[in-house]
């Protein structure tokens, strides 16, 4: 996985390279200014695209966080601190960081068009700060000195483009880190990335400190390039523009931040040269920003797209075994998990009443039961993802109650989605390090062959539903949790993969050391994985033992099969 972080590192800095290269020697002068104010634009880009591309969320106020950075250059600038542009820059985007972090903060209990409201609602109370005061030196005039070496403009455009090729390679090892995977966990689905142990306030605040920051040196080197500032230069309607072109073209990616610069800065001289209004820009964006939402697909994305189409083709195939898997984790023996009385409520409803259940070490116990039988309520129940229930919850003896879904994953209970919910811009790899923690190339490349996955460079969005499910499962067992919860694993797989599946349910005890409850209704798959079954009706278990001996029950069969009693008697 360094391998492939320092490739694709090393192909943004070669690109920005001869990009840059072309520009210096090719352009005139007054393109080469131009072109500056695409990649400082384009800074500020990649700032907001780690919040809403990366992260998910929606950030209007990114051109406060750049304001921020800027005044702080300008004041560091009019008394002469030293250090210079370099240092005063990263001076303001540490300065934006409590900012961001404040902001970031209603994002642990607000989403969607509440956050927006509030990032908005940010933005304009910064427009009215801005309106009172004025920046450090714009009534004296006083320009931002740039660094003596890259005084002149085209020196100032390659110390520009130093800085965005310095910042898009950290992203890019930091996307690929398990703090980059982590962001797009929570991308996808907040319940699925606290059931690996991700610390989702930390994963979301991380997010807009790091975007804060990288935005607040943007607005450090739009002092260096304009001189003096204005208060217009990061109004709401600013971040509003930034927002809508971020969506439009990707700006999560170096290459789609690029492409953002280029339509903020260079279309409105289009339309001058064309002698058309500015607003017609405004309407394009709008446009362009819809169509990339409800496609689902950004610009940069789509011309990565067409790259990989234009490579040579190579079949997918599974990654070949290491040698054996390690020994299992021992773990203590005895019953890993057991359920006390769990009685749970939804108003007048009971879903799940007074249900005893036990899991012992080493064992697979399966848990059937009719749809709306109550079984996706106790798994719910067990991993911490509903907050009042009466009963209890013990992991290896200790009580689990007022513990997180998160604190629960950490100290060994780990759980599948009956609907996958891996991010799919993720690789196979950086998904079972995601859900596994540290585990090594050898040991990661015999998990997936064992469970006959894709190799771990494979894209989870190239594979089929099914192969996600297997992953699914393979990530929660690589973590060797004391206790794995496994809720419709085989829903998307073929007949004969699920069996084959159900053989290697069966093998995770031995093979891994964890304990196993599986939800499914594929009774032949249960039968082959299980050494024990617990059978729901109406939130209340009414059969347990041996698969063979609870399947042929009378009041199984009526309940789960709908065979009357006469029926099943004859």
């Amino acid at each position: 996985m360094k391998h492939a972080s320092f490739r694709a590192a090393a192909t943004t800095a070669l690109l920005l390279a001869v990009l840059g290269a072309l520009i210096f020697f090719l352009l005139p002068k007054y393109w080469v200014f131009l072109v500056t104010a695409v990649f400082i634009v384009g800074i500020a880009l990649q700032s907001l695209g780690l919040v809403t591309g990366r992260t998910g969320m929606i950030s209007l106020c990114q051109m406060s966080f750049a304001g921020v950075g800027a005044w702080v250059t300008g004041y560091l600038n009019l008394i002469g601190a030293p250090g210079g542009l370099a240092v005063w820059m990263l001076i303001g985007g540490l300065a934006a960081v409590p900012v961001g972090i404040a902001i970031g903060l209603p994002a642990l209990r607000l989403r969607g068009i509440n956050l927006a409201i509030v990032t908005l609602g940010f933005a304009a109370a910064f427009d009215t700060v801005l309106a009172t005061i004025t920046f450090p030196g714009q009534t004296t005039f006083t320009q931002v000195v740039r660094p003596e070496a890259f005084d002149s403009d085209k020196g100032y455009f390659l110390f520009v483009l130093l800085t965005y090729g310095v910042i898009a390679v950290v992203l890019e090892f930091v996307s690929r880190s398990r703090l980059g995977a982590a962001w797009l966990a929570v991308r996808h689905s907040e319940r699925a990335a606290a059931a690996n142990g991700i610390s989702i306030p930390r994963a979301k605040l991380s997010a807009f400190a790091i975007s804060a920051f990288i935005s607040g040196i943007s607005g450090g080197l739009l002092a260096g390039y304009l001189g003096t500032l204005v208060s217009e230069n990061f109004s709401m309607m600013q971040s509003l523009a930034l927002f809508a072109v971020a969506t439009m073209a990707g700006a999560h990616f170096a290459l789609g931040a690029i492409a953002g610069g280029m339509m903020i800065v260079l279309f409105p001289e289009l339309l001058r040269r064309l002698n058309l209004p500015q607003d017609v820009g405004n309407v394009f964006f709008a446009l362009g920003a819809v169509q990339a939402l409800s496609t689902g697909e950004t610009i940069a994305e789509t011309w990565m797209r067409l790259a990989r189409k234009l490579r040579p083709t190579r079949a997918v195939e599974a990654a070949t075994a290491a040698g054996s898997l390690p020994d299992k984790t021992s773990h203590p023996a005895g019953i890993a998990l057991e359920v006390r009385d769990l009685t749970v409520r939804y108003g007048t409803v009971t879903a799940l009443d007074k249900v005893n259940l036990k899991v012992p070490a080493g064992t697979v116990v399966g848990l059937v039961g009719p749809n709306g039988a109550g079984k996706s309520t106790l798994v719910d129940a067990i991993a911490g993802f509903l907050y009042r229930y009466d009963g209890s919850i013990l992991l290896n003896g200790s009580p689990l109650e007022a513990i997180s879904a998160t604190s629960r994953s950490k100290l060994g209970i780990r759980r599948t989605w009956q609907t996958t919910r891996i991010a799919p811009e993720l690789r196979v790899g950086e998904y079972i390090r995601l859900a596994a923690g540290p585990i090594s190339e050898s040991e990661l490349e015999s998990l997936l062959a064992w469970f006959g996955c894709p190799g771990p460079e494979t894209l989870i969005s190239t594979v089929d539903v099914g192969t996600r499910r297997l992953l699914d499962v393979a990530g929660a067992v690589a973590s060797r949790a004391p206790v794995i919860l496994l809720d419709e694993p085989a829903a998307g797989v073929s007949y004969d993969e699920a069996l084959k599946l159900g053989e290697r349910i069966a093998a995770i005890p031995e093979t891994f050391g964890s304990a196993v409850l599986l939800i499914e209704h594929d009774m032949d798959l249960v039968r082959r994985a299980c050494s024990a079954i617990t059978v729901f009706d109406f939130g209340r278990v009414i059969a347990a033992g041996a698969p063979a001996a609870v399947l042929d029950m009378p009041v199984v069969q009526k309940a789960y099969m709908g065979v009357e009693f006469e029926e099943a008697a004859e």
